[in-house]
């Protein structure tokens, strides 16, 4: 049997990542009710994966409308983890509707997950959505990326571990390059490469390659690090201030045409 081009691409964007051979499209095909798509997020979509790292799957599903129109409130998110081949793995979901609903919650996450060059499953549904993703950003979307920056940070204080410092450092350069460009970049050595990021990034990244929760030890030291995230936040804040990206979401309309339309199969 001859192979799909456009799969085989797409095992080999898979691989590139450094995520495992196995086999995801199985994952896709036990679910309960049809994925809209399914991308692979976490530290192989932002280009630091250990050794030992998880998958972590992410994606949109479609509910049948008869669990939508009755009296039982459905489950419209899903969770599903597992171990196979020896790799860990987990699978959550969103409803179509709550992941737009999400999108237009100015969540960074979704955003990410939409726009993941990691494509384990894809739709035209799919391609829609990604289409409306740019109409959809906004300044406030800095807020998502600090949030989560101050939250990592205050892990990274009680841990020393390099997992919660990289996050810290990625989803900083994501906003800064997010406000100044108008495009998501969740690639933390493209950041690095494109932006004035902190020179010993590469070093953490090599570290944490050969252990998920390993230790940062003698890579920067604490005031140094300290000094870079400072300046990292002010140089988010100040492009928030001077980004052309609008106060609030555009888009609601066709987020709302492209459901009704995938819900009836028109």
């Amino acid at each position: 049997m001859r192979e799909n081009p456009s799969v085989t691409a797409r095992e080999a964007v898979l691989r590139a990542a450094g995520l495992p051979a196995v086999d995801l499209g199985a994952v896709v095909a036990e679910q309960d009710d049809p994925l809209v798509f399914a991308t692979v997020s976490g530290a192989h979509l932002y280009g630091f994966p250990s050794r030992d790292s998880d998958v972590d799957l992410r994606g949109a599903h479609l509910l049948p409308t008869a669990a939508l129109v009755g009296l039982h409130e459905p489950a419209e998110t899903r969770t599903l983890m597992w171990e196979q081949d020896g790799v860990e793995m987990d699978l959550v979901s969103h409803d179509l509707r709550k992941f737009a609903r999400l999108l237009l919650r100015r969540n960074g996450y979704v955003l990410e997950q939409l726009l993941s060059p990691l494509v384990v499953h894809t739709t035209p549904v799919h391609a829609e959505l990604t289409a409306l993703a740019p109409g959809l950003l906004t300044s406030h979307h800095a807020h998502h990326y600090r949030g989560f920056a101050t939250t990592q940070w205050r892990l990274f204080e009680k841990t020393g571990e390099l997992k919660p410092l990289l996050y810290t450092l990625r989803v900083l350069l994501t906003g800064i390059h997010l406000m100044d460009s108008g495009r998501v970049q969740p690639h933390l050595p493209t950041l690095a490469g494109e932006s004035a990021a902190p020179a010993y990034i590469p070093e953490l990244i090599a570290a944490k390659e050969e252990a998920e929760h390993g230790p940062v030890g003698e890579v920067v030291e604490a005031v140094r690090l300290r000094r870079d995230i400072e300046a990292l936040h002010a140089r988010l804040d100040a492009a928030q201030v001077a980004t052309a990206l609008p106060d609030t979401p555009g888009g609601r309309d066709a987020l709302h045409d492209l459901i009704v339309r995938t819900r009836l199969g028109c």
